[in-house]
C-alpha cells in the first residue's frame, strides 16, 4: 500500500514524518506533495515518492492525508478538474483531511466523492507543533464509521488520541468548539489577570497563586460534567448567590481600578438574569442553562455515559465541582 500526504508544513511535516516511520516498518510507500517541492526534500532523501501534483498523489495512493491551511485550500486540492485529487482517485479510496476546516466545506467535498465511490473524512487535530512532533495530538474524525476503523493504524502513528465522533463534519465542529472556547478563555483570562496586577498583585505571584485554585487544578471541559452537561443543578455544589457576590465584587473592583472588562460583565450579566429568575440557590453554573435556552438545544447526558469517558481518561487532579 501506498499513502500520500499533501500539505509538508509545519504541522504536516511533523505528522508526516511520524507516520512515514510506521509506513516503513509495515513495508508501505509513501507519496508527497507540497507547493514548495524543497519541503518535501527531507522525506525523498529518506526513499519517500515526490507526486508534483495533487492528482498524481490520487493516481498512485489508495489512502491521502491532507494537512492545507483551510477551506480554500482544500477545495482547490480536492475538486480542481486538471490537478485536484478526484480526477486520479480509485473508487473504494480513502481521503482523511487533517486541516481546520468548515463542517459546510467537508460536507460538500464529502457528497462530491460519495457520488464517485470515494470515502472523505474529516479530521482536524489538536496539540499544536509539539504535538505534531511528539505524537500527542487529538484526532477528532466524522464521516464514515467503517473507514475510520479500516485506517486507524495509520492515524495511530501520529496521534495518540484519534476518536471517531459521529457523521460527517462533526470532527470539524468539535475542533471550532475547541479553538473557539480557548480564545474566549484566553480573553477573559486577560482581562482579569490585569484587574489583578492593577489591583497590586505582581504577575508572577499572581499565576502561581491562581493555578492552584479549584479552576487552575482541573482541565477546562471536565468542568462541564457535573452540572452542564446533566442539566443537574441541585444540590450546588457552589451557589449561584454566592458566586453572584463574587462576581460582583470583581466587577466593581474592575471599574474603581479604571480595568475594561467586557467579558465579565457579560458573565455578570447572565448572573444577574439567574437570580432575577429565583435560581440562587441552585449551582453556580445554572446561568448555562440561559444559553442552552437561547440555542434552543437539549443538553442532558446521563451520569452513567459521563462516568465512562472518566475511566477512559481521568479528570485531572482538582475537583471540577467547586469554585
Amino acid at each position: 500500500m501506498k499513502v500520500g500526504f499533501i500539505g509538508l508544513g509545519t504541522m504536516g511535516a511533523y505528522m508526516a514524518a511520524n507516520l512515514s516511520k510506521y509506513l516503513e516498518s509495515s513495508n508501505h510507500g509513501l507519496v508527497v506533495h507540497d507547493m514548495r517541492k524543497a519541503s518535501a526534500e527531507p522525506f525523498l532523501a529518506k526513499g519517500a515518492e515526490w507526486a508534483d501534483s495533487p492528482r498524481k498523489v490520487a493516481e498512485t495512493c489508495d489512502v491521502i492525508f491532507l494537512s492545507l491551511p483551510g477551506p480554500k485550500e482544500v477545495e482547490a486540492v480536492c475538486t480542481d478538474p486538471a490537478t485536484g485529487i478526484l480526477g486520479g482517485l480509485k473508487t473504494g479510496g480513502a481521503v482523511l483531511d487533517l486541516t481546520t476546516n468548515a463542517p459546510a466545506m467537508v460536507r460538500k467535498i464529502a457528497a462530491i466523492y460519495a457520488a464517485k465511490g470515494v470515502h472523505f473524512l474529516d479530521a482536524p487535530v489538536s496539540g499544536g507543533p509539539t504535538g505534531a512532533r511528539t505524537g500527542k495530538l487529538a484526532i477528532w474524525v466524522g464521516g464514515d464509521k467503517a473507514t475510520f476503523d479500516e485506517h486507524k493504524a495509520l492515524f495511530d502513528a501520529f496521534a495518540d488520541q484519534a476518536r471517531y465522533i459521529g457523521e460527517i463534519g462533526a470532527g470539524s465542529v468539535a475542533k471550532l468548539v475547541h479553538n473557539c472556547a480557548g480564545y474566549a478563555i484566553q480573553a477573559a483570562l486577560a482581562e482579569v489577570f490585569t484587574m489583578g496586577v492593577k489591583g497590586g498583585v505582581e504577575p508572577a505571584a499572581l499565576w502561581e497563586a491562581v493555578r492552584t485554585g479549584a479552576g487552575g487544578r482541573s482541565r477546562t471541559f471536565d468542568r462541564l460534567a457535573d452540572q452542564f452537561l446533566q442539566n443537574k443543578y441541585e444540590p450546588p455544589a457552589f451557589a449561584l448567590k454566592l458566586a453572584f457576590k463574587d462576581m460582583t465584587l470583581a466587577t466593581e473592583l474592575g471599574r474603581e481600578l479604571g480595568v475594561p472588562m467586557r467579558i465579565a460583565n457579560m458573565a455578570y450579566a447572565e448572573m444577574a438574569e439567574g437570580m432575577a429568575r429565583g435560581w440562587e440557590a441552585l449551582d453556580s453554573r445554572v446561568p448555562m442553562k440561559i444559553q442552552a435556552e437561547r440555542a434552543n438545544v437539549k443538553i442532558e447526558v446521563p451520569a452513567e455515559r459521563i462516568k465512562e469517558v472518566f475511566d477512559r481518561d481521568p479528570p485531572a487532579q482538582g475537583d471540577p465541582k467547586r469554585s
